[in-house]
């Protein structure tokens, strides 16, 4: 029998130990172990039946157990000292206070509060509201602000059954199952008005149906993270199930999840910030186009309440928002039919200010192999951020080619798309075991505080190498409890299962290999010659191991079959000892999937892979990266902490290129990866693979580390935005005016810009190095005066048909106006280096205003 109405009793603890609830509600506990040894203490085995979930555990202790606890002095003293620490981590000073006060004295700007609006949050197992990686990196960007103390607020959805359970069917077919969660009984607080009754944001959608939304408060160690539920009284059917599941629903579903995201998720903040007095943010982060609607609400905002025009508004809501693209492949970006925003966003929809036809010229593809009557959340996205990056420095050239079409008239290297290498939250992701050893030889658990990166070389060899034992013997563990588990639910009785026991040994070289799985990935690259793959793992003095996860999109019928091909692989009786699928790949699985693997094996199809970050986690525990030079790995491979598979780049049929590039996978295990492994010296050590590892960590650490990224993002991308948001946040908003004029000037203007004519001197027709070119260009600048333009001199390598690549950039001064009220510019450059040469003069848009010359996407060439 099923029932018609469910709820949770949420536990009163005894006031001795009622520090426990502010414990276990504070989501600090997931990456703090010394909050997560007192609560399993206080019962092992439910602490493990819980999976170690401080919520369900103090719901599941009786009163009497509870009383028992409050009786221990022992234990309450314990908990006060947890309450304490945890005190002092939400109130002492940390490195964005220290920062933020040097800013301001050298006169630099330091954001109040940033709002960071995300589709998904991977911050604990226990709240499962992500898919992949672009919920991992953001809950590790939380985490790590929380660490630095960096005034983040989070925003996102709370669904109702997260994305989804893994499971097996009997023929290795991916089955998923949603089960309900109840907020009540997870880490989170309802947002209240000061009647105590629950605080709604409310929008109005087409044939008069409204979307009300709850606000539920994750806290994130300082980070509050506002996640908002449709499942609520008084909506239609339709709408509680908005946020029924992430990624969930048709496409008005999806359209309807990023609406209430992006202007939902900005009036949650307003709400938050009138009911607990927390700052206005001055700077929004939206973490791939799903958000995007966010910055519609400003500007409908500011045209509402400070008498903008949607121009104006446009400027100071660009000037204050940071984009972050994720995907390399224009298929994982979400795009609408445009008759789909007409409906949400016309006619009496229409936003205060906000012209549905202004709207969509935002998100129009109205640029060469765009299509025509779509809306692109991307596009969107870079047109309504003054500041956008890719997330490494590969994914960014792929990205400034991808949107280069918004920016005619540019080389891709010159399109505004930085780009910051994500980096993984260490205190997640390494094991306690690697943290205990930096104690023991390096006098310290904070490496990368302490500056003590360069000294793990004074860690013993052989302590490393048991440590790394201890978390291989560890993930077989785990990893026979999952697959027992797994043939279970696939129909396999107990008696059935002894063979079990055998899988995976703990002293075999393992690889590990756990993504999504969409095509580019290439899950079964590894399978393209199944009875190699099969000698590799059955070596009699090299053998490996494969421990595989991941998860295909419930619609996505080629990535089931992926992963039924490599589960049947692995079923096979002959090597099922020696390769296992886990199903159901999650936080908590990949806490011991990273630490107990010697490589981490990364095979996607160059260059799709915007920088997958896993094989950074699994270097943070020692292991070593077999790779494709793709996203991070590209930038820091260096030879010594790992292995780059060979790319047969250039090659047009896809079974070929896959089948080169497996030949070079299996060569590399085969002749490079297993035999350092297996060369041990007289005491059983493999010096030369420990050597590897102690590199890895020395070099790499400081790199994949989320306080780099974080720092990064601060300082290049929240402290410029915070300036330019409050140059256009000025007396009467005099900042956003003047742009918004100057903007509408130079394009009105633009079509009459011309670089008229040309010379250069100072150089013979065979210059040397060092030999100074003198340019002068005369342009014609209709209505817009010398100093609302820079002209270039634009230089560089030049082909056969006179294309410049490699190019540099150096402005020429004006100089005078000639007779015809021509505007005469000049200067010069030194002859640097030998090769082809050549130039060409352009003039693109000057404004103080301006983070680029070529934002305005204006450039008028010679």
């Amino acid at each position: 029998m099923k029932a018609i109405r469910r709820f949770s009793v949420r536990t009163v603890l005894p006031s001795r130990i009622e520090g426990l609830g502010d414990l276990a509600s504070n989501l600090r506990w997931s990456w703090h172990p010394l909050t997560r040894d007192l609560f399993e203490s206080i019962d092992p085995g439910k602490w493990a039946a819980t999976k170690n979930d401080p919520v369900k555990l103090l719901s599941r202790l009786s009163a009497d157990e509870l009383a028992a606890l409050a009786a221990d002095d022992e234990f309450v003293g314990r908990v006060v000292a947890a309450n304490e620490d945890l005190h002092h981590y939400l109130t002492n000073e940390r490195w964005y206070q220290r920062w933020s006060r040097e800013q301001e004295e050298r006169g630099g700007a330091a954001p109040q509060a940033i709002a960071y609006f995300s589709p998904e949050f991977g911050i604990t197992a226990v709240l499962p509201q992500y898919s992949g990686g672009l919920g991992i990196l953001a809950g590790d960007h939380l985490k790590t602000a929380s660490d630095l103390g960096v005034p983040i607020v989070g925003v996102g959805l709370f669904y109702k059954t997260g994305y989804f359970k893994q499971q097996l069917s009997p023929d290795g077919w991916q089955q998923e199952t949603y089960p309900v969660l109840d907020p009540d009984g997870l880490p989170l607080s309802l947002l209240r008005e000061a009647d105590d009754t629950p605080a709604v944001v409310c929008i109005d959608l087409p044939g008069g149906r409204v979307l009300g939304a709850h606000v539920w408060k994750a806290q994130v160690g300082r980070v509050p993270v506002l996640l908002l539920d449709s499942d609520i009284p008084g909506n239609d059917e339709a709408a509680r199930r908005v946020t029924e599941s992430l990624y969930g629903g048709g496409g008005e579903t999806r359209l309807e999840q990023e609406i209430l995201l992006g202007i939902g998720g900005v009036r949650a903040l307003r709400m938050w910030s009138r009911l607990t007095g927390a700052p206005t943010p001055e700077v929004y982060h939206t973490n791939e186009g799903h958000a995007g609607f966010l910055s519609v609400e400003r500007i409908a905002e500011l045209v509402r309440d400070e008498g903008l025009t949607f121009d104006e508004a446009l400027e100071a809501v660009r000037a204050a928002t940071v984009f972050t693209t994720h995907t390399p492949v224009p298929a994982g970006i979400d795009r609408f039919p445009a008759e789909n925003i007409n409906r949400y966003f016309g006619g009496s929809l229409e936003a205060p200010g906000v012209p549905v036809d202004r709207l969509l010229a935002l998100g129009a593809e109205d640029y060469e192999g765009g299509t025509p009557d779509i809306f692109n959340m991307a596009v969107m996205g870079l047109r309504l951020a003054q500041r956008a990056n890719g997330v490494s420095q590969l994914h960014g050239v792929v990205s400034r080619e991808m949107f280069d079409g918004l920016w005619p008239g540019f080389d891709d290297v010159e399109v505004p798309i930085a780009s910051i290498t994500n980096g993984v939250h260490a205190p997640t992701w390494v094991d306690r075991r690697v943290y205990d050893l930096a104690r023991t030889h390096l006098g310290t658990t904070n490496v990368a505080g302490a500056d003590a990166w360069h000294r793990v070389d004074e860690i013993p060899p052989d302590a490393i190498w048991q440590v790394k034992g201890e978390m291989r013997r560890q993930l077989v563990e785990d990893a026979r409890r999952r697959l027992r588990s797994s043939w279970r639910k696939r129909g396999a009785t107990k008696a059935e299962l002894g063979w079990v026991d055998d899988v995976l040994d703990p002293d075999i070289l393992t690889i590990g290999f756990a993504r999504r799985v969409p095509t580019y990935k290439r899950l079964t690259l590894m399978l393209s010659d199944p009875e190699r793959l099969k000698r590799l793992l059955l070596h009699p003095t090299h053998p490996v191991q494969l421990v595989i996860a991941g998860k295909s999109h419930p619609a996505d019928e080629t990535g089931k079959r992926l992963i039924q091909e490599m589960v049947q692989f692995a079923d096979d009786p002959q090597v099922r000892h020696r390769i296992v699928f886990l199903p159901n790949y999650d936080i908590a699985m990949a806490q011991a999937l990273y630490p107990g693997c010697d490589v981490w094996l990364n095979t996607p199809l160059r260059p799709f892979e915007a920088c997958g970050t896993s094989g950074m986690k699994a270097a943070l525990n020692g292991g070593l990266n077999l790779s494709v030079l793709d996203g991070w790995w590209d930038e820091w491979f260096d030879g010594r902490n790992g292995w780059a598979i060979p790319t047969a780049d250039g090659v047009d049929d896809p079974d070929r290129r896959d089948d080169i590039e497996a030949a070079a996978l299996y060569d590399l295990i085969e002749n490079s990866v297993a035999r350092p492994f297996y060369d041990r010296d007289a005491d059983g050590l493999p010096q030369s693979w420990i050597a590897m590892m102690t590199h890895t960590l020395r070099t790499l650490g400081p790199k994949v580390l989320a306080s780099r990224m974080i720092k990064d993002y601060t300082e290049r991308l929240y402290a410029p935005a915070t300036a330019a948001g409050r140059a256009m946040n000025g007396t009467g908003w005099k900042g956003a005016r003047d742009l918004a004029a100057y903007t509408a000037k130079v394009r009105r203007a633009w079509p009459d810009v011309k670089v008229a004519h040309v010379e250069s001197s100072g150089v013979s027709d065979s210059p040397q190095i060092g030999d100074t070119l003198h340019v002068t260009a005369l342009v014609e600048l209709a209505e817009l005066s010398p100093d609302e333009v820079e002209v270039q001199l634009v230089h560089g390598r030049v082909s056969g048909d006179d294309e410049l690549s490699d190019i540099a950039v150096a402005p020429l001064g004006f100089v005078e106006t000639d007779e015809q009220a021509r505007a005469i510019f000049g200067g010069e450059i030194s002859m640097t280096r030998t090769g082809s040469f050549g130039y060409s003069v352009r003039v693109v848009p000057k404004h103080e205003g301006l983070a680029s010359y070529a934002e305005i996407g204006l450039a008028s060439i010679a």
